[in-house]
């Protein structure tokens, strides 16, 4: 157990520093000038090309990529994410700031999603082909296929545009920073993102839940005396293994949801940031983004691999 846990860490660790690298080409690789993008309006001519060559300096792009390349990395070693073009301050501070209201986003939408999704799968599951499998089957498609921006729009326009029940952007209201003004604000952006991740679990719950109630040792505790409540608890746990693995993919993809609903609804989160840095070229902001993704990737996969040692015990026996 402690060998494998060992060479998860070191693969994890060469596929960062792997990602670290590709990261950094592709930014620089793309098209647009930071530097450009910094210069005033108003500053033409040769003021314009004094003011840029003066940037470029500052900001040590006049340099060759690969010196560019070779400075960036001893930082990213050293744990410095280096300093955002347009504001000047450390990248690490920038996205620590709003690590907290994006980890408050997905992680409350990712509990509920999981409360709605599970009992939804298994019923759906238990009874297969009914009108009750059919219209949670039907419900989850409907959340998949119709997208979150789309959703976001008509939820502002109906609860806060029309009926004036919910706010419709930031975290707290003028004036207010209490936990009810709050949990307003989130009732919006967490519920739809809870929809659409509820909607992809219901899936791999029931498909899970159906594979293992067709296996032999259902039958044999069916067999034996044993109720279909304990053989559903049976078969619930061992497709928590397939679970487990949809749940570690699925929270760096509820990242990019959560971009596109931090910008609906005006969340200060890390993906609004990454907008930011996006529209204005932060090279710096944008490489610290995508690490932040990276690591959260890895870690997802390692707390996965490890989870099913606990879980079943032949991976266990297996190690």
């Amino acid at each position: 157990m402690l060998r494998s846990l060992i060479t998860r860490l070191l693969s994890s660790v060469a596929v960062f520093l792997l990602i670290a690298v590709g990261l950094f080409a592709l930014v620089r690789l793309a098209p647009g000038d930071p530097v450009e993008m910094m210069v005033p309006p108003d500053v033409l001519g040769e003021d314009r090309e004094a003011y840029t060559a003066a940037v470029r300096d500052r900001l040590g792009l006049d340099q060759p990529i690969a010196v560019q390349f070779v400075r960036w990395f001893g930082a990213l070693m050293s744990g410095d994410l280096g300093y955002s073009y347009t504001n000047g301050r450390p990248v690490g501070e920038l996205l620590a700031d709003r690590l907290g209201p994006t980890v408050l986003l997905m992680g409350s939408a990712l509990l509920i999603g999981l409360i709605i999704a599970v009992p939804a799968g298994v019923i759906a599951a238990v009874r297969r082909n009914t009108v009750a499998d059919y219209a949670i089957s039907t419900v989850s498609v409907i959340a998949i296929a119709v997208p979150s921006f789309f959703l976001g729009m008509l939820a502002i326009y109906v609860f806060a545009v029309k009926l004036h029940w919910l706010p419709s952007s930031g975290m707290h209201s003028v004036g207010k920073d209490g936990l009810g003004d709050l949990i307003l604000h989130m009732i919006m952006p967490v519920g739809l993102l809870a929809l659409a991740i509820s909607a992809s679990f219901i899936r791999y719950v029931r498909s899970g839940v159906l594979e293992e109630l067709g296996k032999d040792y259902v039958r044999t505790i069916i067999a034996k005396g044993g109720t279909p409540a304990r053989a559903l608890r049976h078969a619930l746990r061992n497709s928590l293994m397939s679970l487990i693995t949809v749940l570690a993919m699925t929270i760096p993809v509820t990242l990019s949801g959560a971009v596109v609903l931090e910008q609906i609804f005006a969340w200060p989160g890390m993906g609004q940031l990454a907008i930011y840095a996006l529209t204005n070229r932060d090279y710096p902001i944008l490489i610290g983004f995508g690490l932040y993704i990276a690591v959260l990737v890895l870690v997802c996969n390692l707390i996965a691999d490890l989870s099913y040692s606990f879980i079943d015990p032949r991976v266990r026996t297996a190690r």
